[in-house]
């Protein structure tokens, strides 16, 4: 099979009059639009229901990393659910990439298919996010998709978990599924089935997340055919193109009113610090964002080039292009100032993504990607700072990146156990409020998964989960906290960490301070002196513990004209010391925690 760069493989002509009626809404009424349209969404969300009972491992049931969305027979999106924005996005890549797949080998779609596909390189978000593709028919005619995404705890790796920051290629980071049909005519494929199963460490788990993905992507299809029953097929067709223009409209009205020009942003991750190898660390990303009346072109072309046997490197349609567009759209949307826009096709009408085929934001086959999240949230965070030079009333300042944990280990009965565990991040402080402590941050948006769930399942145990003290990122707003999270090891095992903003810290904004650097401490080690953000597959003894530790947001505004009773409300809360709060902010407060408004007066004259 041929591997190309993602930028150049064929995609639909997705605005071509041949996929368009020319003005949908001139063939259906505003009212039943709407009304389709919310039947829609709910089909999606019913999805979301039946795949978060049903599935067995944590990060699906509890943090709810999957995505569930409809498509149509050109793999445009009409509605998705309301969860992970890295899972939902890809979603219109990976049917794609199954179309560009069935063409290459001369296959078609039958009724009563099911494609398990997961091939970054063909529109996957990464390795262990698989996707469940049903194709929908109507009186014989393929008419769309019904697609379930899910992230699972093992792929069948080199290495236990899903965590992997050190493999050679694509092809030694998981099982490799190119769009396999699992389910062919309605015929379960037995020996599909037993190959994945004998590659994965905890087959119970995944396979019957696998088993949760397709009731929940049957439950899309059948659905829509009581959808096609109810108002007809051509209505329900018309309905989701007009809801697409409606996105698409409202997306270039808000852009037609910013200023023409470009605006950047560039920073830095942390990639491999302890490696020799210049090029694995202090990894330049560069986002050039250019407004041109209702479109906006992003140029990635300054980003550094792709990280060959590190899997670090972003797939451009799964990762990078999904993180541009959350961040223009949640900007320039905000369902704070608008009514709810729908996520669909239309909204990624009026945005250009550009990355060079060999950069790490656009990597070429075989470069691994499994540890992509880091980077592309970063990326994220960067075209966010750029939107912060033209709409700053809209944006944030700098956001603290997640820390991505696999603790794995072996029973008395000789069985894996594999845990994924996420150490949040936490959101830059806002123009008119201070950020979000102790969150996942842009294109994650999982829950956290509690501590009664991971101590009854795991032989782990949580020592601390507490937000950091002394260590904001100070303003007239204050960055969001991250947290602290302490994980002791019950019995021997094993961790690897997906992690990055040890060593950069959060961008402050309009006078702001900068945010504070995340940590990795593992009990008993004596060296920290190089800042650490990942780990491959390390032993743990039984009774050792390690602590990660989430980055601080950038502050944003002059940090002394910070109202007097917030300093006191964090001191109160023992996020702040006294003695910061007087350095710092420029308050003073008396032993019983009351504002001293003279000597804070003269304190902030000085």
């Amino acid at each position: 099979m041929s591997k190309t760069t993602q930028t150049d493989r064929t995609v639909l002509d997705q605005t071509s009059p041949r996929n368009r009626v020319d003005d949908p809404e001139d063939h259906i009424d505003p009212v039943r639009q709407r009304v389709i349209s919310g039947s829609l969404v709910n089909i999606c969300d019913e999805m979301g229901h039946k795949l978060t009972r049903m599935s067995y491992s944590s990060i699906i049931r509890e943090s709810e990393d999957f995505g569930c969305a409809i498509l149509d027979e050109q793999a445009r999106q009409i509605a998705e659910t309301d969860s992970t924005p890295l899972q939902m996005g890809p979603i219109p890549a990976y049917v794609r990439g199954v179309v560009d797949l069935f063409e290459e080998r001369g296959a078609t779609f039958e009724e009563g298919d099911v494609i398990l596909h997961n091939d970054p390189y063909y529109g996957a978000s990464h390795a262990p996010d698989f996707a469940v593709v049903i194709p929908v028919f109507r009186d014989g005619d393929l008419t769309a998709f019904s697609v379930t995404t899910a992230h699972h705890l093992d792929v069948g790796a080199d290495k236990p978990g899903t965590c992997i920051i050190d493999t050679v290629d694509a092809y030694s980071e998981s099982v490799r599924l190119d769009a396999v049909k699992i389910i062919e005519g309605g015929e379960r494929n037995d020996t599909a089935w037993q190959l994945i199963e004998d590659n994965i460490r905890v087959p119970d788990m995944v396979m019957g997340d696998i088993e949760a993905q397709i009731a929940a992507a049957r439950v899309g299809a059948d659905r829509l055919h009581d959808l096609f029953d109810e108002y007809d097929h051509d209505t329900v067709k018309l309905a989701g193109q007009a809801m697409m223009d409606y996105s698409e409209r409202m997306l270039r009205h808000e852009i037609e009113a910013l200023p023409d020009g470009t605006y950047s942003a560039e920073g830095y991750i942390d990639g491999f610090l302890d490696s020799d190898d210049e090029r694995e660390k202090d990894i330049l990303l560069a986002v050039d964002l250019e407004i041109d009346g209702s479109d906006i072109n992003v140029d990635l072309s300054r980003c550094a080039d792709q990280v060959d046997g590190r899997p670090i490197n972003m797939p451009f349609e799964g990762t990078v292009v999904p993180a541009v567009l959350l961040v223009i759209r949640s900007t320039l949307l905000d369902t704070e100032e608008f009514e709810l826009v729908p996520q669909n096709h239309g909204i990624t009408r009026p945005i250009h993504v550009h990355a060079p085929a060999g950069s790490i934001a656009n990597p070429r086959f075989p470069a691994p990607t499994i540890a992509r999240f880091c980077p592309g949230n970063r990326l994220a965070d960067l075209t966010l700072q750029a939107l912060a030079r033209v709409v700053p009333e809209k944006t944030c300042a700098g956001i603290g990146n997640l820390k991505i944990c696999t603790y794995s280990g072996v029973t008395e009965d000789d069985e894996y156990w594999v845990y994924m565990d996420i150490t949040s991040g936490s959101y830059g402080a806002r123009p008119t409020k201070d950020g979000l402590d102790a969150v996942d941050t842009l294109y994650a948006n999982t829950r956290n998964n509690p501590i009664e769930d991971i101590e009854s399942h795991y032989p782990l145990r949580v020592n601390r989960y507490e937000l950091r003290e002394d260590v904001e990122g100070a303003g007239t707003h204050r960055g969001g906290i991250g947290a602290i999270r302490e994980m002791e090891f019950q019995t021997a095992g094993r961790v690897s960490i997906e992690g990055d903003g040890s060593k950069y810290p959060p961008w402050g904004f309009d006078g702001g301070h900068d945010g504070t650097p995340g940590a990795v401490i593992v009990e008993d080690e004596i060296d920290e002196s190089t800042p650490r953000s990942k780990m491959s597959n390390k032993r743990m003894d039984a009774g050792q513990s390690l602590q990660t530790i989430g980055p601080c947001g950038g502050g944003w505004g002059d940090p002394e004209a910070r109202d007097p009773e917030a300093v006191r409300e964090d001191v109160r809360d023992d996020l702040l010391s006294k003695a910061r709060a007087e350095r710092v902010y420029g308050v003073v407060l008396t032993d019983d925690l009351t504002v001293d408004e003279a000597a804070t007066a003269q304190r902030r004259a000085e």
